[in-house]
C-alpha cells in the first residue's frame, strides 16, 4: 500500500486506514513509538497490558533489593 503524507497545521501526517487499525488494535488513545533506522519509519504500538508487566517486574526487584539499592544510593 502506498501512501502520501497530508499537512496538518504545520507538520505532516500519515492517514492509517480502519482495517489496518483494526488489525493491529489501534485507536486513537493508542500510544505509538516511533523510531527509524536511518532507512525506515517503524511505528510500533505500545501495548498497556506490556507497560503494567514492566512496572511489576522493576516493583518485585525493587522490594527484593532494597536494601541493596538503599546502601548503593549512599
Amino acid at each position: 500500500m502506498r501512501k502520501r503524507l497530508s499537512a496538518i497545521g504545520n507538520s505532516l501526517g500519515i492517514v492509517i486506514d480502519k482495517p489496518i487499525l483494526e488489525l493491529l488494535d489501534i485507536d486513537r488513545e493508542t500510544e505509538l513509538d516511533m523510531k527509524t533506522d536511518g532507512q525506515q519509519l517503524i511505528i510500533v504500538p505500545i501495548r498497556r497490558a506490556r507497560k503494567a508487566k514492566v512496572k511489576a517486574a522493576v516493583e518485585r526487584a525493587m522490594a527484593a533489593h532494597d536494601a541493596t539499592l538503599q546502601k548503593l544510593a549512599k
